[in-house]
């Protein structure tokens, strides 16, 4: 359980609540700012309408900001429908630039407009410049918080300009060095820095071969080299080699949140509605395309099944093992698709061969349909008395898994190379098709041993 000091969380809400309550708010505002951001927001989402307007009137615009922070999206929608414009406006200019134009990105264009032309005009003009970038970009997501050096400053030199500089920085693990042309030259980091002698210059201490990225580069490609590196952050350059911001770990966590979450909607056929607060017609209107294509797919399906209509009117029991045979396939088909999108998504499909990866999926589908056949043949005599109709189960399955594999890997890397998102090949899609082909397999085999059954 999360404690705060010696109190639990809820304890120590109940406590800030009991302040407020008994209009000690001196003390409240006291132990209230003394918490974690992250505690802060929860605390504030506890708080009914009339407290919340009491807390507005307690802490300031800027001490707001790291409670706005911290909230999700629609809550922070909701906390601005509740506060004055110019303390909506105030807290904003606190917000680091990349976080304000994310908000502000969320609102109609009108209240948009109206919040950045209430803000300072330094800080409208820095979330305008990312509001401008494409959508998903390592250019919309940067932040122009950072610091900057030349290669002629001092150590000495440095550290007294973090000591201005730093608080209004997201990091300072790393500091940019850039030219009279504010091209990006080297990096120098916190540590070589407080370790050096005063006297050293940035130059000397500088590495000068920088990892860094375009302002246009898609955000997950950026996150997958601040993964690969290990970084803190990454530096956002123009065409022309100019800094223009920096990309931070925690940016890029959210990244990697919401591809997993798009990723997850591919894989259900859910995409957009994954998400809780989506009212249910949205929700409908979004799944129901996928569910409706799923549908038609089934009547192949039902189809297939009427192919093969005297040899289950011959041997009924043969329908019994229908669900066990599509529901194995279909399972095999989607472990093999999440490990292939899996590894497209990482960059380690093409580093292991395209070929390699289809056998070993291949490999793997025969021997689980292998361990599934023999255990079918132990089951299926004892239960049902026939061993011919174990054999054909059996086989089936074996041969059925074997297939599923292979489709669930070769499906998204065919999506893929037609540059699309290999993660529409979602789960529904490879288990049906799989569904149509376990049956296929099933009935050929079932009918050319009918007869000794």
């Amino acid at each position: 359980m999360v404690r705060l000091n010696n109190d639990t969380r809820d304890e120590y809400a109940n406590y800030l609540l009991g302040l407020i309550k008994e209009n000690e708010l001196e003390q409240f505002q006291e132990d209230f700012l003394q918490l974690h951001p992250t505690d802060q927001a929860d605390f504030y989402l506890t708080l009914e309408k009339e407290d919340r307007q009491n807390l507005y009137q307690l802490i300031t615009s800027e001490e707001m900001a790291d409670v706005f922070q911290a909230l999700e999206i629609e809550e922070q929608k909701d906390l601005i429908t509740e506060i004055d414009h110019h303390y909506a406006a105030e807290m904003i200019n606190h917000l680091y630039a990349d976080d304000a134009a994310d908000f502000l990105a969320e609102l109609e264009q009108a209240e948009a407009l109206k919040i950045l032309t209430a803000m300072n005009l330094e800080d409208a003009n820095d979330v305008k410049e990312l509001m401008a970038y494409p959508s998903k970009t390592a250019g919309a997501i940067m932040t122009k918080e950072f610091i900057s050096l030349t290669s002629t400053q001092t150590a000495q030199e440095v550290i007294e300009q973090l000591r201005e500089e730093a608080p209004n920085a997201e990091t300072i693990y790393y500091l940019y060095v850039v030219d009279y042309q504010q091209q990006l030259v080297g990096v120098v980091s916190l540590r070589d820095l407080i370790t050096a002698q005063s006297h050293e210059l940035v130059k000397d201490l500088m590495s000068p071969r920088v990892v860094s990225v375009a302002s246009t580069t898609d955000q997950e490609e950026v996150a997958q080299l601040i993964k690969k590196y290990d970084f803190l952050a990454a530096p956002v350059v123009s065409p022309a080699g100019i800094l223009l911001g920096i990309v931070t770990v925690d940016d890029v966590m959210d990244v990697l949140e919401d591809a997993a979450t798009e990723d997850l909607g591919d894989f259900t056929a859910s995409r957009g509605a994954t998400d809780v607060n989506v009212t249910a017609f949205k929700a409908a209107r979004l799944r129901a395309p996928w569910i409706v294509l799923l549908m038609f797919f089934g009547l192949i399906t039902a189809g297939v099944i009427d192919q093969f209509e005297d040899t289950l009117s011959q041997i009924v029991l043969l329908a019994a093992f229908i669900p066990l045979l599509m529901g194995s396939a279909g399972n095999a088909g989607t472990q093999s698709l999440a490990v292939v999108v899996r590894g497209l998504a990482l960059g380690t499909l093409e580093k292991k061969g395209l070929f390699k990866t289809l056998l070993r999926e291949f490999n793997t589908g025969m021997m689980i349909g292998l361990i599934c056949a023999l255990a079918l043949l132990l089951i299926i005599p004892i239960f049902y008395g026939s061993f011919i109709l174990a054999v054909i189960v059996g086989i089936s399955i074996f041969c059925s898994l074997s297939v599923a594999t292979v489709i669930g890997a070769i499906v998204p890397l065919i999506i893929n190379k037609l540059k699309l998102d290999p993660a529409f090949a979602s789960g529904p899609f490879i288990t049906t098709v799989n569904d149509i082909l376990g049956l296929l397999i099933y009935f050929t085999i079932a009918t050319s041993l009918l007869e000794f059954l």
